[in-house]
């Protein structure tokens, strides 16, 4: 029997399990990893969790597949330096026979990640449950994504040309100028009024004319924090986490050094989010996390939304268990 064909024996027998596609297991930070919040609290519930890196994944005679390492992940506060215990071998699995495939992968999204995608997608033409849904991945580019839904963002220029950067400068005053690839605030610069250094932000960030950038509005309710607010299943969470800049920083983003606040969902975003929420949900977006600053809609995140540990310690509500909850249903399995 060749290898493809025990693999899709295996999956015929209905082993199950969840399958996690992430970053090495070695680099999350276990203190305030959401995906590892989400294997816990699966865990818990008597899942069997299966980890693997979207270079783990593979295609052959009709069968996509992984080789995957099966682990127990160890509670909060559990002894020993690592967060989680091997549970055998790795061995390769049709990802068809596990009951979900996760890809939680952090950006960027380069043409690796988008392989991945095109992989998962060859699992759910036979079967698999991916989620988020690896056409929907595609689909929304976390920064571009917002564009469709422009009655709810700040005035946004979408553009490789120095120019008319400068010219949507000229007009706004006060501008924020990103990459369409970054995550954690990476390669984002603030371009105050009559800032002598634009031109040169300019050539850097859209590499000479060559990169296509987004230029916004600048937000001064940064100040107040960046609200990064959940949707499981096209619902919100009703905490946001407030990510405030510290000291001197323009970025609230954690990585970038802010501080996070657990806050109720304001009346402007719960309508936000019931605006978008289950339109994502219908597009196979299981969790989506919005980034809202002020009354303004910022980004759309879809690759692997966090937060789950710090709105969950601030605000009682457990985030892992309410995606639980959605998966199962979705899935229609409980352990």
């Amino acid at each position: 029997m060749t290898g493809t064909a025990q693999v899709t024996a295996r999956a015929a027998r209905g082993s199950g399990g969840l399958l996690f596609v992430l970053d090495p297991l070695d680099t999350l930070k276990a203190y305030k990893d959401s995906s590892i919040a989400m294997m816990r609290e699966l865990a818990r519930r008597g899942h069997a969790i299966w980890a693997c890196t979207p270079h783990a994944l593979s295609w052959e005679a009709g069968a996509a597949a992984a080789m995957a390492q099966p682990i127990t992940p160890e509670p909060p506060g559990a002894h020993g330096a690592r967060w989680y215990e091997t549970a055998g071998a790795a061995a390769p699995r049709a990802l068809a026979g596990f009951d979900a495939v996760l890809m939680r992968k952090d950006p960027p999204f380069d043409a690796e990640y988008l392989y991945a995608t095109h992989l998962l997608e060859a699992a759910v033409r036979s079967g698999a449950r991916v989620f988020n849904a690896p056409a929907a991945l595609r689909d929304h580019n976390e920064k571009l994504a917002i564009t469709e839904f422009d009655r709810y963002i700040a005035p946004t220029l979408v553009t490789s040309d120095p120019e008319r950067i400068l010219a949507f400068h000229a007009e706004q005053g006060r501008i924020v100028v990103k990459p369409l690839d970054g995550m954690g605030g990476s390669g984002i610069f603030h371009v105050a009024a009559g800032d002598p250094n634009i031109n040169v932000i300019l050539e850097t960030v859209t590499q000479l004319g060559t990169r296509t950038v987004m230029a916004q509005r600048y937000l001064p309710q940064i100040a107040e924090g960046d609200k990064r607010i959940l949707l499981i299943a096209g619902r919100p969470v009703p905490f946001a986490l407030a990510r405030v800049p510290k000291a001197g920083e323009s970025r609230g983003n954690l990585a970038a050094g802010g501080t996070g606040h657990a806050r109720p969902l304001s009346a402007r975003d719960r309508q936000i989010a019931e605006a978008l929420g289950p339109e994502l949900d219908r597009r196979g977006l299981l969790l989506v996390g919005l980034d809202v600053i002020g009354d303004c809609l910022t980004e759309i995140n879809v690759t692997s939304p966090t937060c789950f540990v710090e709105i969950h310690e601030q605000s009682g509500f457990d985030v892992a268990a309410a995606f639980a909850d959605a998966l199962e249903a979705r899935v229609g399995v409980r352990a």
